[in-house]
């Protein structure tokens, strides 16, 4: 275990922000959650979902998650800055999910899109309650990085899960600003877009997958997807509260600082069972 930084100076406000940040993001994953809830292992029921499956989620999700994305930023705009309604969009995609159950996978073109779209808008209600300009490419591209964040079963393997996979895509959104800013726009067939989006979609659809699988097990299926629906918006409201805390204490105290803090935070956790 490396040393406790101390404080450095941060108030303590600042210090409980921070100690948020880290209990919303190394904890339990939402399959870990589903499945706790179900009683079995999602990963059985993921395990008798066809490879065509996942392929064919993932597609859907590099197709849609732009423009969800433009769609949502704009549905916010000249709404009033205040404290985000996290419930609001737990009934509004729990509605979603409740109507495409009927349906089952076959519903998941249409739904996915408009569930995505209503995630997006409550990650960019809550990256614009931390400070963030909605009108900024660079806060757009966070809004997309929650959907590949927040692993918690990394607090058990002794490294730090947040941090080590926004380092990935730190990388890949700085390239793809790069791009934007030379070319005036995103373009979705450049390279380097292509790879941001495949990134965040991969590690987006496992959660999207494991949603689907968790729907068919006998539990989940009683409670319905509505239910399933507001865990998973839930899961990512989290990741972006804890987020958006981290970014707005970079921007006051750097990066390097707040890492530090975080670490020492994160490694001073009792593992999750």
């Amino acid at each position: 275990m490396s040393a406790v930084p101390g404080n450095l100076g941060l108030p303590p406000d600042h210090r409980e922000a921070l100690a948020r940040a880290v209990r919303l993001l190394e904890r339990p994953s939402f399959a870990v959650k589903i499945a706790d809830i179900a009683g079995l292992p999602v990963t059985r029921v993921l395990g008798a979902l066809p490879g065509a499956a996942h392929r064919g989620l993932s597609k859907m999700l590099e197709a849609a998650l732009f423009k969800c994305l433009e769609v949502a930023i704009q549905s916010l705009d000249g709404t009033p800055r205040r404290r985000p309604s996290r419930w609001l969009s737990k009934v509004v995609t729990g509605a979603a999910g409740g109507m495409s159950g009927v349906f089952g996978m076959a519903a998941l073109p249409i739904e996915l899109p408009l569930t995505t779209m209503f995630m997006l808008r409550s990650i960019a209600e809550i990256a614009r309650h931390e400070g963030e300009d909605l009108k900024r490419l660079e806060t757009g591209l966070a809004c997309l990085e929650v959907f590949a964040l927040g692993d918690g079963r990394s607090v058990k393997r002794g490294d730090v899960g947040y941090y080590a996979t926004r380092a990935v895509l730190t990388q890949l959104t700085a390239e793809v600003a790069a791009v934007a800013a030379q070319r005036g726009t995103i373009d979705a067939a450049a390279p380097v877009v292509s790879r941001m989006v495949g990134e965040i979609a991969g590690r987006f659809g496992v959660a999207v997958s494991e949603r689907a699988a968790a729907s068919a097990l006998p539990i989940i299926g009683a409670l319905g997807g509505a239910t399933v629906n507001v865990i998973f918006m839930d899961h990512f409201q989290r990741i972006a509260a804890g987020h958006f805390i981290i970014r707005r204490l970079e921007r006051r105290y750097g990066s390097a600082t707040v890492r530090a803090l975080y670490q020492s935070h994160a490694e001073r956790r009792p593992p999750t069972s």
